[in-house]
């Protein structure tokens, strides 16, 4: 995964600026954290526990306090199903991957102009989305969510296309 973006796919001019990560701890049951580093900061982290404090915070969950793990994880599943990506700004591991697949199987023009925020974040980064595209999605950038905001707005800031 990282080589392929951070060395294949990634704009010559975010070259050691932009990393990805990928953990996954014993007794996950298969389950990863992926992050976004840019410029050495954590940007976003994708994965069931940030969606799961998401829906805690949002007041989504039933228990407000939860005490323990089991209370903690209850109604997850219901929750994802009522509460669609595109409703939220957390997203599970899972649909980071999915993401990336999608990404990888169609073309750029696609990818940038896709309602899958995580699919917009690759293709922004994209080597073959040049400056006349990136323009092209700076109205759209206001419906976007707040953390893809930030990944448009550094990769314009080191296109030069803003100060």
């Amino acid at each position: 995964m990282r080589k392929y973006l951070e060395k294949e796919m990634l704009a010559p001019s975010l070259y050691g600026r932009v990393r990805y990560n990928c953990t996954a701890y014993v007794g996950m049951d298969g389950c990863h954290i992926y992050e976004l580093y840019m410029d050495d900061n954590l940007t976003k982290q994708f994965s069931w526990e940030t969606v799961n404090s998401y829906f805690i915070k949002q007041g989504y969950k039933s228990k407000k306090n939860p005490t323990g793990i089991g209370e903690y994880w209850e109604d997850f599943w219901t929750t994802m199903e009522n509460v669609p990506m595109n409703e939220r700004t957390e997203y599970t591991d899972n649909e980071f991957a999915d993401a990336l697949k999608t990404y990888r199987g169609q073309p750029i023009s696609k990818s940038l102009f896709s309602d899958n925020p995580l699919i917009r974040m690759f293709a922004i980064f994209d080597r073959r989305a040049g400056k006349r595209s990136l323009e092209k999605l700076t109205a759209d950038m206001e419906k976007q969510p707040e953390w893809l905001k930030q990944v448009f707005i550094f990769r314009m800031k080191a296109e030069g296309l803003m100060g």
